[in-house]
C-alpha cells in the first residue's frame, strides 16, 4: 500500500486545532487526509483528487473515522472556486503532497511505471485528452527535447527524442517498455548502470500530459490567499522544479525589502503577511524504509 512521505512531519507543520478546517489539495489513498481527520474532531476536512480510484478507496478509508469531510473530485486548480460553492472562503490548514501515489505507479495498466509494460498514458485524470501516447507519437522533435531536458532536467534529452522520432517514422511507440527500449538504446552504458534511464524522461511526459507545473503555481498562489491569519500551508515536493516554484513563491511573499533587513522593530508597510517556518527533508530511517522518499522536501509557511 501507498506510504505517505513525512506524514509526521506534515502533521506537526499543519499545526491542527481540535475545531481547524483543513484542505487536503492531494488526497491520494487518504494517507495524510485520515491522521488529519483524526486529529480535527470538531472540524471539518475538504480534501480534492482527480482519480476516481483514489476517491473510492479513501472515502471508504475516512468514513471509519469521521463524518466531517468532503471528497470533492476536480483538479486542484479549482481550489479556490470549489470552496467558494460551498460558502467556505478560508480554512486553517492547506496540504499539498505532490508526488505520484505508489497505487498509480504500480498499476501497471495506467503507464507511469517504466518497469511494467503498458499502453502509454500517465493521465491522472482519465477524461484528459492528452495522453503519454499522443506526447510520444505526435510532438516535433523540438519540443520533445524541450519537455525532456527542462521538465526530467535529462543530459540525453536530444539523442532520446531523435530515436524517438526516427523509431515513430516506422511505427507507432504505443507502450511504456518500447519507450524504454528507445531510451535504453539512446544514453552511453555508464549512465544506465547508476540508476534507470527512462526515471527522467517518463518523469518529463507525465508532467506535461498534467500540465503540473503551471497548475501547482495557480494552485499555491490561491491557497495563500484563503489561508486565514495563523494558518499554515505545508508542500511536499519530490522534484526540483516544483520545489523551485514553492520556494520562489513563499520567498515572494514572506522576505523582507533589503532597505529593512536587521531593523529591531520593521515599519509596518514593510511587515510581510507570512514567513516561512519550515524546510525539511526525510531522516535516514524514512529513506531506507521507503525508498521513494529520497527526494522529497516539506516547505512550511505560516499566514501572521
Amino acid at each position: 500500500m501507498h506510504e505517505s512521505v513525512l506524514l509526521n512531519e506534515a502533521i506537526t507543520g499543519l499545526n491542527l486545532k481540535k475545531d481547524s478546517v483543513v484542505l487536503d489539495c492531494t488526497l491520494g489513498y487518504g494517507g495524510h487526509s485520515s491522521v488529519i481527520l483524526k486529529n480535527i474532531p470538531d472540524g471539518f476536512l475538504y480534501a480534492i483528487d482527480q482519480d476516481d480510484e483514489a476517491i473510492n478507496y479513501s472515502d471508504e478509508r475516512l468514513k471509519n473515522i469521521s463524518s466531517n469531510y468532503e471528497i470533492i473530485k476536480t483538479n486542484f486548480v479549482n481550489l479556490k472556486e470549489e470552496l467558494q460553492k460551498r460558502g467556505v472562503l478560508k480554512v486553517d490548514a492547506i496540504l499539498f503532497d505532490l508526488g505520484v501515489s505508489s497505487p498509480q505507479l504500480d498499476e501497471s495498466e495506467r503507464g507511469f511505471s517504466f518497469h511494467n509494460d503498458a499502453t502509454l498514458d500517465m493521465r491522472m485524470d482519465k477524461t484528459n485528452p492528452l495522453t503519454a501516447k499522443k506526447v510520444v507519437n505526435e510532438y516535433e522533435l523540438e519540443k520533445l527535447v524541450k519537455i525532456f531536458y527542462e521538465y526530467g532536467e535529462e543530459k540525453y534529452a536530444r539523442s532520446i527524442a531523435s530515436n524517438i522520432v526516427k523509431r515513430r517514422q516506422t511505427k507507432e511507440i504505443e507502450t511504456t517498455l518500447e519507450l524504454v527500449d528507445i531510451i535504453k538504446e539512446s544514453v552511453p552504458f555508464k549512465y544506465k548502470k547508476n540508476h534507470h534511464p527512462a526515471r527522467k524522461v517518463f518523469q518529463a511526459i507525465r508532467i506535461e500530459v498534467n500540465n503540473e507545473l503551471e497548475v501547482f503555481k495557480k494552485a499555491l498562489i490561491d491557497a495563500l490567499d484563503i489561508l486565514n491569519s495563523n494558518g499554515r500551508i505545508c508542500v511536499i515536493t519530490f522534484h526540483s522544479l516544483e520545489d523551485k516554484i514553492c520556494k520562489e513563491i513563499f520567498k515572494s511573499v514572506s522576505e523582507l525589502d533589503e532597505k529593512v533587513k536587521g531593523l529591531p522593530i520593521i515599519p509596518l508597510e514593510y511587515r510581510k503577511e507570512y514567513k516561512v517556518v519550515g524546510n525539511l527533508k526525510p531522516k535516514d530511517e524514512e529513506i531506507k524504509k521507503n525508498n521513494r522518499s529520497r527526494s522529497a522536501r516539506l516547505r512550511i509557511i505560516e499566514r501572521m
